[in-house]
């Protein structure tokens, strides 16, 4: 490991040694700039107290080396350093690097360029070429290295830097603020060290378990190999390419008639019909490989497409199909003057990008709903369900006529296009991620685009006091354990206090149990049932288990819900329709039931023909998705050659007028 840093730690510990002991006339006068040397002499040795403990805490030891440009000048000083270094290994000990330039012959650090070496970059790219290194990793501020300042919305992450070919295209911006190189001297680091047999590999050091990513072949980041010439692909459509290509057919959908896109549907309904066993056959070998890999039972849950589950989607996509045609709708009529009439009408919002994980149904239904809406589709789901992914894009891109084209669907097949789409803003519309919390907020976090979608499903049931014990029991059992790995699945049983011994509560947890449900309680639940104590409330199980908590009234259910809930589904079981409807106007949730299971919080059983996801966001869709989700507006008027002018000859009228 090679680090910099003992600089800019001596200078704030020197500083402020400084102001302590100066007095008020001392700071009147002019401030001398600190020695750079004596600011790394007195840093260097609190950087490494701070490597030792935090290394410490992972019960590895680390060990200090500071080297001088002049020492490499000395063959005995190189051949003792490989041993050295090979010895703290064989002992796991990490070896931390850096320049002394306390020492250092350089007139001033940070400053001067003269050397083998001279800045740490260079002197990781020496190391690793002294010390035959596997691999070498160059952390940055960014993705890797672009094609132009990162900013910059036409800047490309490279993948596979070659040189013959990104030279003269990369237009490199300021070096770094705190160091005195840059990503220049990264890329003629990685340079020398690639050429001289080791791969580099330049990632960020911001995003998490960037290396353990990169060891684990991951292809993040941009790559140095002397070979990379060799390597580059055949030309692989953009994801720039991709995009425009899904805009140029989602255009030429809107422009078929309502029944043309109606029969599109009918065909991919009964596209998927006649290929279920090829499809089911993919699916299985998904499955067998993510259990084999160890994924959790959730995962495998949710990939999983059960008998009678193709027969559904081809049902609901039928349904979608027959639905009133939801684009170039009137919504609204206006006289806004005397032959001057303006219409707001539905139309697609352009090109969908959907990163979902595990689900591979949730290809169809989103592919369905993206044809009914006239948009362009891009898609992207996760590594577990690539043989089935692949095969349900075939049979339904199979489908489409030519003179729509293959394109308006497009499948993103590697993990390293997707930071490639999310700069996209200019050709993509709205970004709906699909599955983990994880993902929701890395994509948040990596795009300007809209983004569309829930992190967590933290659904809650309460049960009231006046309840009707069987119907609670009914509707607790549904929502935990129809579909356990479903975002719209109970996690947290809250229980009116006055039920705490009630023979209904009984018998609510033990049928839980019997079904295999793990129960977890609240500090109160914990106390009183002497079951295990749940970690947290924001937890979200998506497996058979829940957390149960007893709480004083509707009002503190309430509470409850909004501090720790996710704005999901919540349902309130009772026959107290005032208590009913407090928690129906009060709980600020997505969805908000009375007497039903939150499992009917879904597109399809909305009656929405289909969802592309639940959305918890307050702007745009609310709720489960559906096509209506999709669409956005357009206005439209249609006048006699009428001119604004100032708006002299103008009688504005402003008139409703029936829809046509």
């Amino acid at each position: 490991m090679v680090t910099s840093g003992a600089v800019g730690v001596g200078r704030q510990r020197l500083k402020y040694r400084k102001l302590v002991n100066s007095s008020f006339a001392d700071l009147q006068k002019p401030q001398m700039e600190l020695d750079g040397k004596a600011c790394a002499a007195v840093g260097q040795s609190g950087l490494m107290a701070l490597y030792d403990m935090l290394f410490t805490q992972l019960d590895v030891s680390s060990s200090q080396l500071l080297v001088t440009d002049s020492d490499f000048e000395n063959p005995n000083f190189r051949e003792r350093l490989c041993e050295t270094v090979e010895s703290l290994l064989d002992l796991k000990v990490v070896p931390v690097f850096n320049e002394n330039d306390a020492i250092s012959t350089r007139k001033a650090p940070y400053e001067d360029s003269s050397g083998i070496f001279w800045d740490n970059d260079s002197l990781a790219g020496l190391l690793a070429i002294e010390l035959k290194a596997d691999l070498l990793v160059l952390l940055s501020d960014v993705d890797g290295l672009y094609s132009g300042p990162p900013s910059e919305p036409q800047s490309k992450l490279i993948h596979t830097y070659i040189k013959e070919k990104h030279h003269n295209e990369i237009t490199f911006g300021d070096k770094s603020r705190v160091g005195r190189g840059g990503m220049t001297a990264k890329v003629k680091a990685a340079f020398v060290a690639s050429n001289s047999g080791t791969p580099v590999v330049i990632t960020s050091g911001f995003a998490s378990q960037s290396i353990v990513r990169v060891l684990q072949g991951e292809k993040i980041g941009t790559l140095f190999h002397k070979d990379a010439s060799s390597w580059e692909p055949s030309k692989d459509v953009s994801a720039r390419e991709m995009a425009v290509s899904a805009r140029e057919c989602s255009r030429r959908l809107q422009n078929l008639s309502s029944d043309e896109r109606k029969k599109i549907l009918l065909d991919v309904a009964d596209a998927l019909e006649a290929n279920e066993d090829l499809i089911r056959a993919e699916n299985e070998a998904d499955v067998v490989a993510a259990q084999d890999a160890g994924y959790e039972k959730s995962l495998v849950a949710r990939l999983t497409l059960k008998p009678g589950k193709i027969p559904s989607l081809a049902k609901s996509i039928r349904t979608l199909a027959n639905m009133e045609d939801p684009i170039n709708q009137i919504l609204k009529r206006t006289e806004v003057a005397e032959d001057l009439v303006l219409e707001k009408t539905s139309c697609p919002l352009g090109v969908l990008l959907i990163v979902f994980e595990s689900r591979p149904d949730a290809l169809v239904q989103i592919a369905s709903l993206a044809i009914r809406s006239g948009n362009g589709l891009l898609l992207k789901g996760g590594k577990e369900a690539m043989r089935s992914n692949t095969i349900l894009h075939k049979v339904i891109t199979d489908a489409l006529p030519d003179n729509i084209g293959k394109k308006l669907i497009g499948l993103v097949t590697s993990r390293d296009e997707i930071a490639d789409l999310l700069k996209l803003d200019d050709v993509i519309d709205l970004v709906i991620p699909r599955g983990s919390n994880k993902l929701v907020s890395q994509i948040k976090a990596s795009t300007k685009i809209p983004v569309l979608g829930h992190a967590d499903g933290v659904c809650h049931v309460y049960v009231d006091k006046s309840a009707d014990m069987d119907i609670a029991k009914r509707i607790v059992m549904d929502a935990k354990i129809d579909y356990p790995a479903a975002c719209n699945a109970m996690e947290t049983l809250l229980v009116h206090k006055d039920l705490i011994k009630s023979p209904g509560l009984d018998d609510i947890l033990l049928s839980l149990k019997t079904e295999g449900v793990a129960i977890y309680g609240g500090p109160i639940a914990h106390e009183l049932l002497s079951i295990p104590k749940a970690d947290s409330f924001h937890h979200e199980y998506s497996s058979l288990a829940c957390t149960v908590e007893f709480v004083d009234d509707v009002q503190s259910a309430i509470d409850h819900i909004h501090l720790y809930g996710s704005g999901h589904t919540d349902c309130i079981i009772t026959t107290d329709s005032k208590v009913a409807e407090t928690f129906l106007c009060q709980v600020d949730s997505a969805a908000v039931f009375h007497n039903a299971s939150t499992r009917f919080s879904d597109g399809a059983r909305f009656g929405l023909g289909a969802e592309v996801g639940i959305s918890t966001g307050r702007i745009h869709a609310r709720g489960p998705v559906g096509v209506e989700g999709l669409l956005t507006t357009r206005w439209i008027m249609r006048g006699i050659g009428q001119v604004v002018n100032g708006d002299k000859d103008v009688a504005y009228t402003h008139k409703n007028l029936p829809l046509e």
